[in-house]
């Protein structure tokens, strides 16, 4: 066959054809930490028989199988969370299907805690925030915020802090963090380094997510576990905590921990730029560009500020008591979408990677608890110091909530810890009211995991900083939060006339 002649003027086409192909690097580090998690979960549930715990009236707690498992799975979760192996909401779901896998608990039991309303509170504290967001308000109230500090940064940041804070006193942190959250964007967005992570951003939203604990301890409206502990007091002892009395403990203690963040996060994470420059015109600008309220943004101030009135009133008036918070959150979701505030393209905006963060957190708590693993390893530490100064005691109880806390519901931890240590504060000599007002100190504000508390993981939405950088500051704050705490219940409590030793 005659060779076929080529038209004129093309070129000779290459004898072989290469397909460059990238190199797919393997993350060995991802990889490391995968295995490490997986390793102590099949470590410990396989391990032998665990001995018994043993409190101060010699009664013993076993730990089962399952609870063995719970404990296993509680260190995975962990290192899986602190390196981010996979996306954080699917760490969440391995733990609701290793629970199923290894008969921890049913997977009935594992899956229903995905739903907890206190899981669904905070998504209608999410919406909340997009409702802000999407009517403008956030860019409103953050460009008065921006005419009252002006432009140093410096005072940007502690003004973002102090209004974080201030916002708990009146309702659950979790409501303010979704709230302040938009309003931190639209400042950082002012910052003029586009959506990159910047010193200046971790500093704002790792701040936000601090103090949002730290001005919760501060009256019963910032968190469940303030009434829940109050409760568990009056069981043990027949007294009640006034809501003021709470109030006068914890005011210096959470606000010097506001100050403290702030001063940290100036020092350690120094904004790039000590000034914005022309930020007061701008803003000035832009707040002309938005020009009046418009029927929406009101719309949205009275929804909230209805659910919150509600919210605060439950403290005192009995008949709203049995009225659950999530419901009275989600009324407000209903009425965004009933009122034409928010559409169906807002619901998927919806950041459900947080939302399963706090459905696994839910679960993995619960299984702690329901298994007896939590109880086995509270007595455990405690009883480490039923010989020790009372201070040590007193610390060590401190130190175990804010631990646990920063894994489980912080309600649940002092459910946990309360009852141990009240019995051997007996033992020790140390008055109820140190245990209980320390107990909840730490567990308003656990600065290591972005589970610890709903702020952390809406603070993390920012993609500022890495649930690592998380960690690395929290193991500081955490240190200088003891350290406060050592202080006020040597010096401050007791000069504003709390109990410390039994008489």
């Amino acid at each position: 066959m005659a060779k076929e002649k080529r038209p004129e003027g093309l070129p000779e086409p290459p004898k072989e054809i290469y397909v460059a192909k990238e190199k797919r690097k393997i993350n060995w580090k991802r990889i490391f930490f995968i295995f490490l998690g997986l390793a102590c979960f099949f470590a410990v549930y396989f391990s032998p028989p665990w001995p018994d715990a043993v409190d101060p009236l010699g009664k013993h707690f076993p730990l089962s199988q399952q609870a063995k498992g719970a404990i296993g799975l509680f260190l995975m979760a962990g290192i899986w969370w602190v390196f981010e192996v996979v996306p954080i909401g699917v760490t969440s779901i391995a733990i609701g299907v290793f629970q199923a896998l290894f008969a921890i608990r049913s997977a009935k039991d594992a899956f229903r805690d995905f739903m907890d309303p206190s899981v669904m509170f905070i998504f209608g504290s999410v919406v909340v925030g997009i409702a802000f967001t999407k009517t403008g308000l956030t860019k409103r109230i953050a460009y008065k915020m921006l005419e009252i500090v002006g432009e140093r940064t410096s005072m940007i940041l502690l003004g973002a802090l102090v209004v974080t804070a201030a916002l708990t006193h009146f309702m659950a942190h979790t409501a303010a963090a979704a709230t302040v959250f938009p309003i931190l964007l639209a400042i950082n967005s002012l910052y003029g380094e586009s959506e990159k992570p910047t010193k200046f951003g971790k500093a704002l939203f790792i701040g936000m997510a601090y103090a949002a604990g730290a001005g919760s301890i501060v009256t019963f409206l910032g968190a469940a576990r303030g009434p829940a502990a109050a409760g568990m007091f009056k069981e043990f002892t027949g007294r009640d905590i006034g809501f003021f009395e709470l109030t006068k403990y914890m005011f210096l203690i959470g606000w010097l921990m506001v100050f403290l963040i702030w001063l940290y996060f100036i020092i350690v994470l120094k904004p790039e730029k000590s000034v914005i420059k022309g930020l007061k015109e701008k803003v000035k600008h832009m707040m002309k560009e938005l020009g009046p309220m418009t029927i929406q943004e009101k719309l949205v101030i009275i929804i909230v500020i209805a659910v919150v009135l509600v919210m605060s009133a439950q403290s005192f008036v009995p008949a709203l008591q049995p009225l659950d918070r999530a419901a009275i959150m989600l009324c407000s979701t209903l009425l965004f979408f009933l009122l034409g505030i928010l559409t169906v393209k807002e619901l998927e905006e919806v950041p459900w990677n947080i939302i399963l963060l706090f459905s696994g957190a839910m679960s993995i708590g619960f299984c702690l608890w329901k298994t007896g693993a939590a109880q086995w390893i509270a007595v455990n530490w405690l009883a480490l110091f039923k010989s020790a100064p009372w201070i040590i005691f007193v610390l060590g109880v401190s130190v175990f909530v804010l631990l646990m806390t920063n894994f489980i519901m912080n309600v649940a931890a002092i459910a946990i810890s309360l009852p141990v240590s009240l019995v051997i504060a007996q033992y020790l000599g140390v008055a109820p009211d140190v245990i209980l007002y320390s107990s909840l100190v730490t567990a308003g504000m656990p600065f290591l995991l972005l589970i610890g508390a709903a702020p952390n993981a809406i603070a993390y939405q920012s993609g500022q900083f890495t649930p690592g950088e998380f960690f690395k500051h929290g193991i500081v704050m955490s240190i200088v939060l003891i350290l406060v705490l050592a202080f006020f219940v040597v010096v401050i409590w007791p000069f504003l006339g709390m109990p410390i030793l039994l008489k």
